[in-house]
């Protein structure tokens, strides 16, 4: 059990585990920690099944909850990956999209179970932060790309 205060529930129809372990898989310090079973019947599992999982997201404490069919995944709620280089873009981005997930614009992925996820070079919110032309040619150019690309976005910031 996690001493964090704050730990992001998000709601799976029964994936949680499933998601949990792919998560694991494929971010640096981010691993399960706790697989918890229904201890009866109730709306969305039967007793013995996995109701909940705990595990962290690169350190953010995550709770999974097989909640049933009830609620959907939107674009409000996503994960942002930082990620240094375009190797680490495309790494992650793959990962995501390969296993099911869908590709949208401006850096966004979904996973195989509706999660949004921002994978957001550092060159993109350093170029942001700088404000004025700089980060509306940084933007323009993330505007037309769905996995971002670090070296377009670079060329923007220099003007070209």
């Amino acid at each position: 059990m996690s001493n964090a205060k704050n730990t992001v529930c998000i709601w799976y129809d029964t994936g949680a585990e499933e998601a949990a372990n792919f998560y694991a898989a494929t971010f640096p310090d981010t691993r399960v920690t706790g697989v918890h079973r229904a201890p009866s019947d109730n709306p969305s599992t039967k007793a013995g099944a996995v109701l909940t999982v705990e595990f962290t997201v690169m350190g953010i404490p995550c709770l999974g909850l097989n909640g049933g069919p009830a609620f959907k995944h939107t674009e409000a709620f996503s994960m942002q990956i930082t990620t240094e280089d375009q190797e680490e873009t495309d790494r992650y981005w793959n990962a995501i999209v390969g296993n099911g997930g869908e590709e949208s614009m401006c850096g966004w992925c979904k996973d195989k179970w509706g999660i949004s996820w921002q994978i957001t070079p550092r060159a993109l919110s350093q170029a942001m932060a700088q404000g004025g032309e700089t980060a509306k040619r940084a933007f323009d150019a993330m505007m037309e790309m769905k996995k971002l690309d670090v070296a377009r976005i670079e060329a923007a910031v220099r003007g070209e």
